[in-house]
Protein backbone atom coordinates (compact mmCIF):
# COMPACT_ATOMS: atom_id res chain seq x y z
CA UNK A 1 0.00 0.00 0.00
CA UNK A 2 3.09 2.50 0.69
CA UNK A 3 4.52 1.76 -2.80
CA UNK A 4 1.57 2.19 -4.33
CA UNK A 5 0.50 5.76 -2.67
CA UNK A 6 4.14 6.92 -3.45
CA UNK A 7 3.37 5.96 -7.19
CA UNK A 8 0.25 7.78 -7.36
CA UNK A 9 1.82 11.06 -5.87
CA UNK A 10 4.83 11.03 -7.88
CA UNK A 11 2.29 10.70 -10.99
CA UNK A 12 -0.15 13.52 -9.66
CA UNK A 13 3.09 16.02 -9.03
CA UNK A 14 4.50 15.05 -12.51
CA UNK A 15 1.10 16.09 -14.41
CA UNK A 16 1.04 18.81 -11.88
CA UNK A 17 3.55 20.28 -13.69
CA UNK A 18 2.17 19.56 -17.12
CA UNK A 19 -0.99 21.10 -16.03
CA UNK A 20 1.10 24.22 -15.22
CA UNK A 21 3.11 24.18 -18.13
CA UNK A 22 0.30 23.46 -20.84
CA UNK A 23 -1.42 26.83 -18.32
CA UNK A 24 1.76 28.74 -19.52
CA UNK A 25 1.85 27.95 -23.10
CA UNK A 26 -1.78 28.59 -23.75
CA UNK A 27 -1.33 31.81 -22.13
CA UNK A 28 1.88 32.50 -24.44
CA UNK A 29 0.62 31.44 -27.98
CA UNK A 30 -2.70 33.22 -27.57
CA UNK A 31 -0.94 36.82 -26.68
CA UNK A 32 1.10 36.08 -29.68
CA UNK A 33 -1.70 35.63 -32.05
CA UNK A 34 -2.61 38.23 -34.69
CA UNK A 35 -4.28 41.32 -33.91
CA UNK A 36 -6.98 40.85 -36.60
CA UNK A 37 -8.53 38.49 -34.38
CA UNK A 38 -11.04 39.73 -31.91
CA UNK A 39 -10.73 39.63 -28.00
CA UNK A 40 -14.06 37.63 -27.84
CA UNK A 41 -12.67 35.03 -30.41
CA UNK A 42 -9.24 35.02 -28.80
CA UNK A 43 -11.20 33.83 -25.23
CA UNK A 44 -12.93 31.32 -26.45
CA UNK A 45 -10.34 29.67 -28.18
CA UNK A 46 -8.31 29.87 -24.73
CA UNK A 47 -11.28 28.47 -22.64
CA UNK A 48 -11.63 25.61 -25.09
CA UNK A 49 -7.87 24.82 -24.62
CA UNK A 50 -7.71 24.47 -21.12
CA UNK A 51 -10.77 22.61 -21.18
CA UNK A 52 -9.08 20.61 -23.61
CA UNK A 53 -6.00 20.16 -21.90
CA UNK A 54 -7.57 19.47 -18.49
CA UNK A 55 -9.99 16.64 -20.05
CA UNK A 56 -6.40 14.94 -21.63
CA UNK A 57 -4.55 14.78 -18.44
CA UNK A 58 -7.21 13.58 -16.17
CA UNK A 59 -7.89 10.54 -18.47
CA UNK A 60 -3.99 10.23 -18.70
CA UNK A 61 -3.80 10.29 -14.91
CA UNK A 62 -6.57 7.96 -15.05
CA UNK A 63 -5.40 5.21 -16.80
CA UNK A 64 -1.84 5.59 -15.39
CA UNK A 65 -3.37 4.73 -11.13
CA UNK A 66 -5.39 1.90 -12.92
CA UNK A 67 -1.82 0.59 -14.66
CA UNK A 68 0.10 1.14 -11.41
CA UNK A 69 -2.95 -0.54 -9.56
CA UNK A 70 -3.36 -3.58 -12.09
CA UNK A 71 0.71 -4.60 -12.49
CA UNK A 72 2.51 -3.36 -9.54
CA UNK A 73 5.93 -3.44 -9.06
CA UNK A 74 7.30 -7.04 -7.82
CA UNK A 75 8.96 -6.79 -4.79
CA UNK A 76 11.84 -8.90 -3.89
CA UNK A 77 12.10 -11.40 -1.43
CA UNK A 78 14.09 -10.66 1.74
CA UNK A 79 14.56 -12.61 4.64
CA UNK A 80 15.16 -11.02 7.79
CA UNK A 81 16.69 -12.26 10.90
CA UNK A 82 16.16 -10.83 14.36
CA UNK A 83 17.91 -12.92 17.08
CA UNK A 84 15.72 -11.30 19.86
CA UNK A 85 12.34 -12.74 18.43
CA UNK A 86 11.79 -15.51 20.68
CA UNK A 87 12.00 -12.70 23.84
CA UNK A 88 13.18 -14.42 27.28
CA UNK A 89 16.53 -16.83 26.58
CA UNK A 90 14.75 -19.69 28.75
CA UNK A 91 11.47 -19.58 26.38
CA UNK A 92 14.14 -19.65 23.19
CA UNK A 93 16.27 -22.78 24.71
CA UNK A 94 12.82 -24.61 25.52
CA UNK A 95 11.65 -24.05 21.70
CA UNK A 96 14.99 -25.07 20.42
CA UNK A 97 15.79 -28.05 22.55
CA UNK A 98 11.74 -29.49 21.67
CA UNK A 99 12.25 -29.26 18.16
CA UNK A 100 15.82 -31.20 18.47
CA UNK A 101 13.72 -33.99 20.52
CA UNK A 102 11.02 -34.05 17.77
CA UNK A 103 13.70 -34.88 15.12
CA UNK A 104 15.89 -36.93 17.14
CA UNK A 105 12.28 -38.74 17.79
CA UNK A 106 11.48 -39.17 14.12
CA UNK A 107 15.05 -39.89 12.99
CA UNK A 108 15.55 -43.36 15.54
CA UNK A 109 12.05 -44.42 14.22
CA UNK A 110 13.34 -44.08 10.88
CA UNK A 111 16.89 -43.69 10.65
CA UNK A 112 16.72 -43.47 6.84
CA UNK A 113 15.19 -40.28 6.95
CA UNK A 114 18.46 -38.50 8.60
CA UNK A 115 20.29 -37.44 5.42
CA UNK A 116 16.60 -35.92 4.39
CA UNK A 117 16.35 -33.26 7.01
CA UNK A 118 20.00 -31.89 5.66
CA UNK A 119 18.86 -31.49 1.76
CA UNK A 120 15.69 -29.89 3.47
CA UNK A 121 17.73 -26.97 4.70
CA UNK A 122 20.77 -27.10 1.44
CA UNK A 123 17.36 -26.79 -0.64
CA UNK A 124 15.90 -23.85 1.19
CA UNK A 125 19.27 -22.02 1.85
CA UNK A 126 19.89 -22.45 -2.23
CA UNK A 127 16.89 -20.77 -2.98
CA UNK A 128 18.57 -17.35 -2.89
CA UNK A 129 19.93 -15.96 -5.77
CA UNK A 130 22.92 -12.99 -5.01
CA UNK A 131 21.97 -11.24 -8.27
CA UNK A 132 18.44 -10.82 -7.95
CA UNK A 133 18.20 -11.12 -4.04
CA UNK A 134 15.46 -13.07 -4.49
CA UNK A 135 15.11 -16.18 -1.98
CA UNK A 136 16.78 -17.56 0.88
CA UNK A 137 16.34 -19.80 4.35
CA UNK A 138 12.83 -18.45 4.53
CA UNK A 139 11.04 -21.63 4.72
CA UNK A 140 9.47 -21.80 1.27
CA UNK A 141 11.13 -25.35 0.88
CA UNK A 142 8.17 -26.72 2.91
CA UNK A 143 5.77 -25.42 1.12
CA UNK A 144 7.52 -26.37 -1.85
CA UNK A 145 7.68 -29.88 -1.12
CA UNK A 146 4.27 -30.54 0.32
CA UNK A 147 2.76 -29.19 -2.75
CA UNK A 148 4.86 -31.77 -4.76
CA UNK A 149 3.03 -34.20 -7.28
CA UNK A 150 5.71 -36.35 -7.27
CA UNK A 151 5.46 -40.10 -5.94
CA UNK A 152 8.90 -40.70 -6.16
CA UNK A 153 10.56 -42.28 -3.03
CA UNK A 154 12.75 -39.44 -2.70
CA UNK A 155 9.73 -36.44 -2.70
CA UNK A 156 8.11 -39.19 -0.28
CA UNK A 157 10.73 -39.15 1.64
CA UNK A 158 11.31 -35.71 2.42
CA UNK A 159 7.51 -34.87 2.48
CA UNK A 160 7.98 -36.99 5.69
CA UNK A 161 10.82 -34.80 7.04
CA UNK A 162 8.79 -31.77 6.73
CA UNK A 163 5.44 -33.32 8.26
CA UNK A 164 7.77 -33.79 11.52
CA UNK A 165 8.88 -29.92 11.18
CA UNK A 166 5.15 -28.89 10.54
CA UNK A 167 3.71 -31.12 13.56
CA UNK A 168 6.64 -29.89 16.17
CA UNK A 169 5.45 -26.62 15.12
CA UNK A 170 2.20 -27.08 15.47
CA UNK A 171 3.33 -28.75 18.86
CA UNK A 172 5.30 -25.93 20.44
CA UNK A 173 2.27 -23.85 19.97
CA UNK A 174 1.14 -24.86 22.96
CA UNK A 175 4.56 -23.48 25.26
CA UNK A 176 6.24 -21.62 22.91
CA UNK A 177 6.91 -20.77 19.22
CA UNK A 178 9.24 -21.24 16.90
CA UNK A 179 9.44 -20.32 12.89
CA UNK A 180 9.25 -22.84 10.29
CA UNK A 181 12.33 -21.31 8.34
CA UNK A 182 14.46 -21.83 11.67
CA UNK A 183 12.63 -25.62 12.08
CA UNK A 184 14.53 -26.29 9.01
CA UNK A 185 17.69 -25.10 9.37
CA UNK A 186 17.91 -26.70 13.15
CA UNK A 187 16.44 -30.00 11.79
CA UNK A 188 19.47 -30.03 9.12
CA UNK A 189 22.20 -29.47 11.66
CA UNK A 190 20.46 -31.99 14.26
CA UNK A 191 20.64 -34.84 11.57
CA UNK A 192 24.59 -34.31 11.18
CA UNK A 193 24.74 -34.61 15.00
CA UNK A 194 22.62 -37.86 15.29
CA UNK A 195 24.93 -39.85 13.17
CA UNK A 196 28.10 -38.37 15.75
CA UNK A 197 28.43 -35.57 13.61
CA UNK A 198 29.69 -31.91 15.35
CA UNK A 199 26.95 -29.60 16.69
CA UNK A 200 26.60 -26.94 13.86
CA UNK A 201 26.16 -23.54 14.92
CA UNK A 202 22.42 -22.27 13.71
CA UNK A 203 21.50 -18.52 14.03
CA UNK A 204 17.84 -18.47 15.35
CA UNK A 205 15.26 -15.28 14.26
CA UNK A 206 14.42 -16.33 10.78
CA UNK A 207 11.07 -14.83 9.53
CA UNK A 208 9.21 -17.11 7.61
CA UNK A 209 7.72 -17.01 4.07
CA UNK A 210 4.26 -15.43 3.92
CA UNK A 211 1.46 -17.98 3.70
CA UNK A 212 -0.03 -16.67 0.65
CA UNK A 213 3.60 -16.22 -0.61
CA UNK A 214 4.07 -17.71 -3.97
CA UNK A 215 7.33 -20.51 -3.77
CA UNK A 216 10.57 -18.18 -5.08
CA UNK A 217 11.27 -19.07 -8.47
CA UNK A 218 14.71 -19.05 -7.61
CA UNK A 219 13.95 -22.24 -5.90
CA UNK A 220 15.96 -25.24 -6.55
CA UNK A 221 14.88 -28.58 -8.08
CA UNK A 222 14.35 -31.05 -5.08
CA UNK A 223 15.86 -33.59 -7.03
CA UNK A 224 19.37 -31.76 -6.89
CA UNK A 225 20.48 -34.13 -4.84
CA UNK A 226 19.63 -37.40 -6.23
CA UNK A 227 21.99 -37.66 -8.88
CA UNK A 228 19.35 -37.28 -11.50
CA UNK A 229 20.33 -33.96 -12.75
CA UNK A 230 23.70 -32.65 -14.99
CA UNK A 231 26.56 -31.81 -12.65
CA UNK A 232 26.25 -28.33 -13.99
CA UNK A 233 22.89 -27.89 -12.42
CA UNK A 234 24.41 -28.81 -9.69
CA UNK A 235 27.31 -26.52 -9.42
CA UNK A 236 25.08 -23.31 -11.08
CA UNK A 237 22.95 -23.38 -7.66
CA UNK A 238 25.67 -22.93 -5.35
CA UNK A 239 26.91 -20.33 -7.63
CA UNK A 240 23.67 -18.59 -7.93
CA UNK A 241 23.20 -18.44 -4.27
CA UNK A 242 26.51 -16.83 -3.81
CA UNK A 243 28.56 -19.69 -2.36
CA UNK A 244 32.20 -20.67 -2.89
CA UNK A 245 33.85 -23.71 -4.08
CA UNK A 246 35.20 -24.61 -1.12
CA UNK A 247 31.51 -24.13 0.84
CA UNK A 248 29.94 -26.42 -1.69
CA UNK A 249 33.04 -28.88 -1.05
CA UNK A 250 32.26 -28.88 2.44
CA UNK A 251 28.47 -29.69 2.66
CA UNK A 252 28.23 -31.82 -0.25
CA UNK A 253 30.72 -33.97 1.70
CA UNK A 254 28.83 -33.18 4.90
CA UNK A 255 25.38 -34.73 2.54
CA UNK A 256 27.66 -37.70 1.32
CA UNK A 257 28.98 -38.49 5.14
CA UNK A 258 25.55 -38.36 6.77
CA UNK A 259 24.10 -40.65 4.43
CA UNK A 260 27.33 -43.01 4.67
CA UNK A 261 27.40 -43.40 8.33
CA UNK A 262 23.60 -44.05 8.30
CA UNK A 263 23.36 -47.25 6.07
CA UNK A 264 26.99 -48.56 7.59
CA UNK A 265 24.75 -48.47 11.07
CA UNK A 266 23.01 -51.92 11.92
CA UNK A 267 19.77 -51.60 12.13
CA UNK A 268 18.15 -52.37 15.52
CA UNK A 269 15.45 -51.65 18.24
CA UNK A 270 14.98 -47.97 18.25
CA UNK A 271 13.50 -48.44 21.65
CA UNK A 272 16.67 -49.72 23.33
CA UNK A 273 18.71 -46.61 24.64
CA UNK A 274 20.96 -46.75 26.91
CA UNK A 275 19.73 -46.87 30.76
CA UNK A 276 21.52 -45.42 33.95
CA UNK A 277 23.22 -48.21 35.87
CA UNK A 278 22.58 -48.45 39.63
CA UNK A 279 25.43 -47.72 41.88
CA UNK A 280 26.47 -48.26 45.25
CA UNK A 281 25.83 -45.30 46.97
CA UNK A 282 28.35 -42.88 47.13
CA UNK A 283 30.65 -44.72 44.80
CA UNK A 284 31.80 -42.59 42.05
CA UNK A 285 35.41 -42.84 41.82
CA UNK A 286 37.11 -46.13 39.65
CA UNK A 287 34.64 -49.10 38.98
CA UNK A 288 37.70 -51.27 40.06
CA UNK A 289 37.46 -49.01 43.55
CA UNK A 290 34.18 -51.54 44.09
CA UNK A 291 32.22 -54.33 43.49
CA UNK A 292 29.69 -54.26 41.02
CA UNK A 293 26.52 -54.80 42.77
CA UNK A 294 24.60 -57.60 41.23
CA UNK A 295 20.43 -58.31 41.20
CA UNK A 296 20.56 -60.05 43.92
CA UNK A 297 22.28 -57.31 45.49
CA UNK A 298 19.79 -54.67 44.32
CA UNK A 299 16.47 -56.73 45.43
CA UNK A 300 18.04 -57.09 48.74
CA UNK A 301 18.63 -53.59 49.90
CA UNK A 302 15.15 -52.78 48.14
CA UNK A 303 13.54 -55.49 50.57
CA UNK A 304 15.88 -54.14 53.63
CA UNK A 305 14.43 -50.46 52.36
CA UNK A 306 10.99 -51.66 52.50
CA UNK A 307 10.27 -50.81 48.70
CA UNK A 308 8.90 -53.96 47.77
CA UNK A 309 5.79 -53.53 50.38
CA UNK A 310 4.52 -50.95 47.94
CA UNK A 311 1.55 -51.20 46.11
CA UNK A 312 1.79 -52.40 42.54
CA UNK A 313 -0.07 -51.73 39.88
CA UNK A 314 -0.13 -51.46 35.92
CA UNK A 315 -2.02 -49.02 33.34
CA UNK A 316 -4.41 -50.11 31.60
CA UNK A 317 -3.40 -50.58 27.78
CA UNK A 318 0.52 -50.53 28.55
CA UNK A 319 1.35 -52.35 25.59
CA UNK A 320 5.47 -50.68 26.50
CA UNK A 321 5.09 -47.11 25.68
CA UNK A 322 8.26 -45.54 24.91
CA UNK A 323 9.33 -42.48 27.04
CA UNK A 324 12.03 -40.40 25.62
CA UNK A 325 15.08 -39.81 27.86
CA UNK A 326 16.08 -36.16 27.28
CA UNK A 327 18.82 -36.28 29.87
CA UNK A 328 22.66 -38.06 29.40
CA UNK A 329 25.70 -36.43 27.81
CA UNK A 330 25.42 -33.70 25.70
CA UNK A 331 25.58 -36.60 22.56
CA UNK A 332 22.80 -38.04 23.85
CA UNK A 333 20.43 -35.65 25.68
CA UNK A 334 18.02 -35.22 22.77
CA UNK A 335 17.60 -38.87 22.21
CA UNK A 336 19.75 -41.70 21.26
CA UNK A 337 21.84 -41.26 18.23
CA UNK A 338 21.60 -42.90 14.73
CA UNK A 339 24.99 -44.30 15.05
CA UNK A 340 26.15 -45.74 18.30
CA UNK A 341 29.65 -44.83 17.44
CA UNK A 342 31.22 -41.22 16.87
CA UNK A 343 33.07 -41.18 13.27
CA UNK A 344 34.92 -38.81 11.76
CA UNK A 345 32.66 -37.02 8.69
CA UNK A 346 35.82 -36.54 6.90
CA UNK A 347 36.52 -40.21 6.34
CA UNK A 348 33.84 -40.34 3.76
CA UNK A 349 35.74 -37.22 1.58
CA UNK A 350 39.10 -39.57 2.52
CA UNK A 351 37.64 -42.31 0.53
CA UNK A 352 35.72 -40.44 -1.81
CA UNK A 353 37.66 -42.07 -4.83
CA UNK A 354 36.49 -45.82 -3.56
CA UNK A 355 32.63 -44.33 -3.38
CA UNK A 356 30.17 -47.17 -4.53
CA UNK A 357 26.51 -46.94 -5.65
CA UNK A 358 25.83 -49.53 -2.69
CA UNK A 359 27.57 -47.86 0.33
CA UNK A 360 25.56 -44.37 -0.27
CA UNK A 361 22.82 -42.64 -2.25
CA UNK A 362 24.85 -39.81 -3.03
CA UNK A 363 27.65 -41.49 -4.54
CA UNK A 364 27.74 -39.45 -7.37
CA UNK A 365 29.50 -36.47 -5.24
CA UNK A 366 32.22 -38.30 -5.75
CA UNK A 367 32.59 -37.80 -9.57
CA UNK A 368 31.11 -34.42 -9.03
CA UNK A 369 33.68 -33.57 -6.59
CA UNK A 370 36.77 -35.27 -8.41
CA UNK A 371 36.10 -33.73 -11.81
CA UNK A 372 38.52 -31.97 -13.45
CA UNK A 373 36.21 -28.86 -14.30
CA UNK A 374 36.55 -28.36 -10.39
CA UNK A 375 40.38 -28.56 -9.66
CA UNK A 376 39.34 -26.25 -6.37
CA UNK A 377 36.79 -28.98 -5.31
CA UNK A 378 39.86 -31.56 -6.01
CA UNK A 379 42.17 -30.34 -3.13
CA UNK A 380 39.73 -29.48 -0.78
CA UNK A 381 38.24 -32.65 -0.48
CA UNK A 382 42.37 -34.00 -0.24
CA UNK A 383 42.60 -31.09 2.83
CA UNK A 384 39.39 -32.29 4.56
CA UNK A 385 39.98 -36.11 4.16
CA UNK A 386 43.47 -35.71 6.12
CA UNK A 387 42.81 -33.00 8.36
CA UNK A 388 39.47 -34.06 10.00
CA UNK A 389 39.77 -31.27 12.42
CA UNK A 390 40.18 -28.48 9.72
CA UNK A 391 37.25 -30.21 7.87
CA UNK A 392 34.83 -29.27 11.07
CA UNK A 393 35.81 -26.46 11.36
CA UNK A 394 35.06 -25.65 7.81
CA UNK A 395 31.50 -27.28 8.22
CA UNK A 396 30.44 -25.22 10.91
CA UNK A 397 31.35 -21.88 9.04
CA UNK A 398 30.00 -23.09 5.91
CA UNK A 399 26.34 -24.05 7.60
CA UNK A 400 26.12 -21.28 9.05
CA UNK A 401 26.82 -19.24 6.49
CA UNK A 402 24.41 -20.95 4.31
CA UNK A 403 21.59 -20.66 6.24
CA UNK A 404 21.80 -17.21 6.70
CA UNK A 405 21.84 -16.53 2.91
CA UNK A 406 20.23 -13.20 2.19
CA UNK A 407 19.39 -12.70 5.41
CA UNK A 408 19.34 -8.99 6.82
CA UNK A 409 19.61 -8.48 10.43
CA UNK A 410 16.74 -6.24 12.40
CA UNK A 411 15.57 -5.39 15.73
CA UNK A 412 17.49 -2.78 17.85
CA UNK A 413 21.44 -3.13 18.50
CA UNK A 414 21.57 -6.19 15.97
CA UNK A 415 20.28 -4.04 13.43
CA UNK A 416 22.89 -1.13 13.89
CA UNK A 417 25.62 -3.55 13.92
CA UNK A 418 24.99 -6.13 11.50
CA UNK A 419 22.95 -4.50 8.63
CA UNK A 420 24.53 -4.74 5.86
CA UNK A 421 27.44 -6.70 6.52
CA UNK A 422 29.15 -8.63 4.54
CA UNK A 423 29.01 -12.10 4.26
CA UNK A 424 31.99 -13.76 5.39
CA UNK A 425 32.90 -16.95 3.51
CA UNK A 426 35.50 -19.75 3.74
CA UNK A 427 38.20 -17.77 1.88
CA UNK A 428 38.25 -15.03 4.36
CA UNK A 429 39.78 -17.05 6.64
CA UNK A 430 43.47 -14.51 7.30
CA UNK A 431 44.46 -16.82 10.19
CA UNK A 432 45.06 -19.88 8.01
CA UNK A 433 43.68 -21.99 10.64
CA UNK A 434 44.89 -25.49 10.74
CA UNK A 435 45.62 -25.63 6.92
Amino acid sequence: MTSFRATAIAILATYSAALVHGFSSSHVATSTRSAACSSSALSMESNNDRRSFLAESVLTLTAGLATVASDPAPASARVFLDPAMYGDQELRVSAVDSLRESVRRALLQKPSLTPYFLELALLDSLSFDVQTNEGGPDGSIIKAVVSSKDTDAHTKALQECASVLIEAKKNLRKLSSITIADAVALAGAEAVSAVGGPTLPTQLGRTEAAAKAPIPSSMPPLNLFTGDVDNEVVADAFRTAGLTEREMTALLGCLLSVDTIEKATPEGDWKNASKPKFREAGKIGRMSEYKALTDEDIENELAKDGADDEESYTVSGDDGWYIADTFGTADDKFGKRVSKDKPELSTALKNLAKTSSSMTQYSWVSGFLLSKDLPTAQSWVSKYGSKPLLYEKDLKVAYNSVTQLGAEFTGGKYESLLKNKKRKTLNDDELDFLR
